[in-house]
């Protein structure tokens, strides 16, 4: 199974179809830490994190990881953790995963430059929540039904295929 982004605005899975949104700066197979670009290629999916306190039902196959308060993604390119989890805000620079606003709440993570990482590739790409299809940095984000919709579809062998 493959998750298809079709053009910078349509996700294609099986016979679905869901409108997205990414990166800024477009889509592009040169990607670099802050470019606002959304990375191109083919990559399986990691994760599923999800905030506990927000959502109690999640019907999926991929893994699930409750968001805690302590919970960053860094993306700092002189640490030793960059474009990884990390549970200290004193690791680096960083993307904090329990926000205020909602867009983390259902988070899967795109492994894009997560197995041997290369520093100032980009880091912190997800699939994550929108409300209102705002551009990204860097990042795919669809609305909440269309995640719920999706993560029933998708296990851990799933890929996705940004174009």
């Amino acid at each position: 199974m493959q998750i298809i982004i079709k053009n910078k605005d349509t996700i294609l899975l099986d016979d679905f179809k869901f409108k997205c949104s990414s990166g800024k700066n477009g889509i592009s197979s040169k990607k670099i830490e802050g470019d606002l670009k959304t990375p191109k290629g083919v990559y399986s999916i990691g994760k599923l994190f999800y905030r506990k306190d927000k959502i109690t039902e999640i019907n999926t196959k991929l893994k699930k990881v409750p968001i805690k308060r302590n919970m960053y993604w860094c993306n700092d390119i002189n640490s030793k953790h960059y474009n990884k989890l990390i549970t200290s805000s004193k690791m680096g620079t960083h993307e904090k995963m329990f926000r205020n606003d909602d867009k983390y709440d259902l988070v899967i993570v795109i492994n894009y430059n997560t197995k041997k990482i290369i520093k100032n590739k980009g880091s912190a790409i997800f699939l994550h929540l929108t409300h209102d299809y705002k551009k990204t940095e860097g990042c795919i984000a669809i609305k909440r039904n269309d995640m719920m919709v999706l993560l029933k579809l998708v296990n851990e062998k799933t890929k996705i295929k940004i174009n």
